[in-house]
């Protein structure tokens, strides 16, 4: 199923010159959201990929997808790596996830009620979805998830009905280029400020789904500490374009700790290590913070240290 979000370029003929090998859906340009919402409803199989138009799927993977559904049918979604490629198709030698964060399986609800931002999670194309997981939570809000940023909606929420297997093999290929939303190795702002609207919307719609299926929450809120710092960067270094109204720096950093000491699956030695990048950054001027900052969100700026942070993780 091929769906064209109102393209302007020649996609259509070359969508159409695959005759009845696909089946095309063309409609008005509404955004990612809308987008799959359509190719869902055509969906007739039990096992759904959201491929995004950037990327490609190895030709062995359906094959392993469909052994461990039929393994384990109450499986919610599968994730697996993909191979890093450049805008040409050539292979850039990095693969995701980056090499030190854990891949966790499992029932991974406890993440998500706890810190469902910090778990290493996968882009829209890497993560295979059980079609019976999919209609309890179909569909996607597309005032809450517009023009792109579905992929959070659909990775965070379907743990909370089943089980998730890490197949740790790559079953793809992500291609980077400059018109990536999310790939950048320099902080930007205005992208911080939209994935603090997708985790709130996000966090919204996990509190939903637990009201409606009575799930019982560890506690009242749900925080995370990629969640807050991407907050307080926002708020730090442009606090007059931060999208949480009445917030403060104060009030950040407390719960940044709070955040910090709930995590259940990281070492002491980690913890202390957030306490102190909160407390560094809240202090910081604002030419310093910057760099901290980065250090936080880009792996690429910490290099040796991401070997130390992989062995501070818990194991799964």
């Amino acid at each position: 199923i091929v769906v064209d979000d109102g393209s302007i370029d020649n996609s259509r003929e070359v969508i159409l010159s695959y005759g009845t090998r696909i089946h095309p859906l063309f409609k008005i340009n509404e955004g990612q959201a809308s987008a799959l919402n359509v190719g869902f409803c055509s969906c007739e199989g039990e096992i759904v990929i959201f491929l995004d138009a950037d990327d490609r799927l190895r030709p062995d993977l359906a094959r392993h997808l469909v052994e461990i559904f039929q393994k384990s049918p109450d499986t919610a979604k599968v994730q697996y790596r993909l191979a890093v490629i450049d805008a040409q198709g050539n292979p850039t030698g990095v693969t995701k996830p980056v090499g030190h964060l854990p891949l966790r399986s499992g029932n991974i609800q406890k993440y998500t009620f706890t810190a469902p931002f910090d778990l290493a999670w996968m882009p829209t194309s890497a993560n295979a979805f059980s079609v019976k997981i999919l209609r309890q939570i179909w569909p996607i809000p597309t005032h809450k998830y517009g023009t792109a940023g579905a992929d959070w909606y659909l990775v965070h929420l379907t743990p909370l009905f089943g089980p998730v297997v890490f197949l740790d093999r790559i079953g793809g290929e992500y291609r980077i280029h400059e018109a990536n939303n999310y790939e950048s190795n320099l902080l930007n702002l205005k992208q911080i400020r939209q994935t603090i609207c997708y985790m709130e919307s996000t966090l919204a719609c996990i509190k939903e789904v637990a009201l409606r299926q009575n799930f019982v929450l560890p506690y009242p809120d749900i925080l995370a500490v990629s969640y807050i710092a991407n907050k307080l960067i926002s708020f730090k270094l442009e606090p007059a374009l931060h999208p949480v109204e009445g917030e403060t720096l104060r009030q950040l950093w407390c719960d940044g700790l709070k955040a910090t000491f709930r995590r259940f699956d990281v070492s002491i030695i980690m913890k202390v290590m957030f306490v102190g990048w909160f407390s560094v950054m809240v202090l910081a001027p604002r030419w310093l913070a910057w760099p901290i900052a980065e250090v936080f969100l880009i792996p690429a700026k910490r290099n040796r240290l991401n070997r130390l942070l992989g062995g501070l993780h818990a194991a799964s």
